[in-house]
């Protein structure tokens, strides 16, 4: 293909850059990334929640993963910030009996003090005081994130020298954040790990929908560094660099 014909296949997926919950299915097939991490999110919820248990799922985006625990619904709670995604939740959650409340503050989250045995977050901010106000006594926090380093190879690619937009997300700053705030860490855990684009399509759709880690990117910008992404893929046939994830189960003492 010409220059022209791959400028309108990049611009295409760049106006179809928007999803509701959190659907990446738009590219499936096309990268691959997070199924080598050396942990189970799933597993480790699970390993710490009974069905008797009060459960916060902390910043729960479009409560697809919620709902594949199958934890009783009048023992579940939510909270969710992005719009789209609050009325989504709203339109799922509430018919079901689940207490959704709209929150974009993890500093003010709308429930009493002791109120959950567990709280689990995935890929969300948090306070982990605000936390600690939250749980139970002996209740455990649950959480994996992105760490400040994900992407940014990729990120180089396109926008060198941008900044990193979260530099104090990693294990050793936030395991000592949540040790300050009166927790006792029970498993804590940090990965570096590859993603996978096979077609430069993909990934511009995956930078305008990450627009925090890619900020002010279009293939108008970055056109000629997109050009030489599709060289790359056309002799290896794919453009990898690193995601940074980190593990942290930690129990209000």
């Amino acid at each position: 293909m010409n220059k022209a014909e791959l400028r309108s296949i990049w611009e295409k997926e760049e106006k179809a850059a928007h999803i509701i919950g959190w659907d990446f299915s738009h590219i499936h097939g096309r990268y691959e990334e997070e199924d080598d991490l050396p942990w189970d999110y799933e597993k480790t919820v699970r390993k710490y929640l009974n069905r008797d248990f009060d459960m916060l799922d902390y910043d729960t985006g479009g409560g697809e993963f919620l709902l594949s625990l199958d934890h009783p619904f009048d023992k579940t709670a939510a909270t969710e910030g992005f719009k789209p995604n609050v009325r989504l939740c709203e339109e799922k959650l509430l018919p079901l009996g689940i207490n959704f409340k709209e929150c974009g503050t993890p500093s003010v989250i709308p429930f009493d003090n002791e109120a959950f045995d567990v709280i689990i977050n995935r890929h969300g901010s948090f306070d982990a005081g605000e936390l600690y106000r939250l749980l139970k006594k002996n209740g455990i926090f649950i959480t994996e994130q992105v760490g400040s380093d994900n992407d940014r190879d990729l990120v180089e690619m396109v926008l060198p020298g941008t900044d990193k937009p979260f530099p104090h997300l990693n294990l050793k700053e936030q395991r000592r954040v949540f040790e300050n705030a009166g927790f006792h860490i029970i498993k804590a855990k940090e990965a570096y790990r590859p993603i996978r684009f096979y077609d430069v399509g993909a990934f511009v759709w995956f930078a305008r929908i990450i627009e925090w880690e890619f900020p002010g990117f279009s293939v108008e910008r970055c056109f000629d560094k997109l050009l030489k992404m599709q060289k790359v893929i056309e002799e290896k046939g794919e453009i990898k660099g690193t995601v940074h994830r980190y593990l942290i189960a930690a129990r209000k003492v």
